[in-house]
């Protein structure tokens, strides 16, 4: 069932983030929908450094898929813009079964690739400031995860 949250500000976006960071765990996927600047990367970025990641976190647009393993838990950070219309096989079995956090931006255009349980977020922009993040847990962990970070 679809929810939906408000942050009204870039901190209460962290304080999102770092609440995500307690309760998420290797095998989780997160897809991340919204419009360009609508917050997917900043949303990640916070997340990363909530799970103390070194890195600089940065959109893999061109690379397809950047990953982070000197954090506490492995994250995998994939932007599917350019793979709209493509059938190119790129191992994402092997992506999705690893001990890591998986986060997929722009994940419509890999649904069929995508894990059957995952936690659905879409941001949508209203202004400068504030964010609507609808979210869809689809399995028991990511309703047990949204039960805890949306309270």
């Amino acid at each position: 069932m679809k929810q939906q949250y408000t942050v009204s500000s870039l901190e209460e976006t962290r304080r999102l983030a770092e609440a995500f960071s307690q309760y998420v765990q290797p095998h989780m996927v997160i897809t991340l929908e919204g419009d360009l600047g609508a917050g997917k990367t900043t949303f990640t970025q916070f997340l990363a450094q909530a799970l103390e990641i070194e890195e600089t976190v940065n959109s893999p647009t061109f690379t397809i898929m950047k990953s982070y393993h000197s954090g506490v838990l492995p994250l995998h950070h994939i932007d599917a813009y350019r793979l709209e219309g493509s059938k190119e096989d790129l191992g994402w079995d092997e992506i999705f079964t690893d001990a890591a956090l998986v986060i997929v931006e722009w994940a419509q255009f890999i649904e069929e690739e995508l894990p059957e349980q995952r936690l659905q977020l879409s941001i949508r922009y209203v202004d400068e400031t504030t964010r609507i993040i609808e979210y869809i847990p689809i399995g028991e962990r990511y309703e047990t995860l949204c039960q805890e970070v949306f309270q």
